[in-house]
Formats: C-alpha cells, structure tokens, sequence
C-alpha cells in the first residue's frame, strides 16, 4: 500500500533537531510527556493529549489532521488511572481518527474517521479500514486486516 506524497508549507511547521514537523495548529496538551523518537509528522488540527499519561511515537510516523490521541483509562472504585500509550515504528494514522489504545505495532496504517477503543492492542503490521470502529480491548493479531463498525476481520 503505497501512500501519495504530501506536501506542506514550511513557515506552518515547527522543526525540531530530531527532525520532527509539528504543525503550529497541533494541540500538544503535557508536552513534557509527549515523547517523538524522530522525523515524526503531525498535521493541523491534531491533538495529543499528553497531560494524561505518556505519549511515545515510534520514528517515520504520520498523524493526520484532525486525529485524537489520547492514553487508556481504567476505571476503578477510588477514581481512574491513565495509562501510557505506545506507538511503533512507521504508523500511519488517518485523519479525525480517535485513538485510545494501549499499544500499536509497527508499520500500522490506520484509516480515516477511525475509533480505536480503549485499551486496544494493534500488533505489528495490521491495517485498519476507513470508517471502522474498534471495540475496547481488542487485540488485533499481526499481518491481519480489519474494518466495519464494529470492526472485524473480513469473512474469507
């Protein structure tokens, strides 16, 4: 799956030593826990929400416009716990995509319009499908495809 080229305009992006283009419309909530490993993009309009609990990218990672990426919760009878999210290497993650996972592999594309559930597991080399939801706690298995609402693998 090849994507198309996307170009930006410079004087919209901020650059850090490691390469990193953060757009200056990007909402970096806690940014002292927002941990990019490097050539990392995130477009307009995406919000990280770091003030919860870490946030770490892999390298080579693209957030689209629009995207959410907030850590996992669980709730207990005293109150809720945040826990940190993780992101591999060479993820792509489509645009107004809710992302509420646990963990995500490794050169993982993830659709447009997408709700990635609670606590969810996305393990190396998986695709999700536009327009799918993925429902909380769901280990998706590597090299495997899913998609629809909710989302599922797709009947052979």
């Amino acid at each position: 799956m090849e994507l198309e080229n996307i170009y930006y305009n410079k004087h919209e992006y901020v650059e850090t030593a490691s390469g990193n283009k953060v757009c200056r419309q990007t909402v970096l909530c806690g940014s002292q826990n927002i941990i990019l490993q490097g050539k990392v993009i995130i477009q307009a309009d995406a919000i990280i929400r770091g003030d919860l609990a870490n946030v770490k990218t892999g390298r080579y990672c693209i957030i689209s416009k629009e995207a959410v990426l907030r850590p996992p919760y669980k709730k207990f009878s005293k109150g809720v716990a945040f826990f940190p999210l993780s992101i591999g290497d060479n993820v792509f993650i489509g645009e107004k995509t809710l992302i509420n996972a646990a963990q995500i592999g490794s050169y993982v594309h993830i659709g447009k319009n997408c709700v990635i559930g609670r606590r969810c597991i996305l393990r190396d080399c998986c695709v999700i499908e536009d327009n799918s939801v993925l429902a909380p706690e769901t280990v998706v298995p590597p090299f495997s495809r899913y998609g629809g609402s909710p989302a599922a693998k797709p009947a052979k």
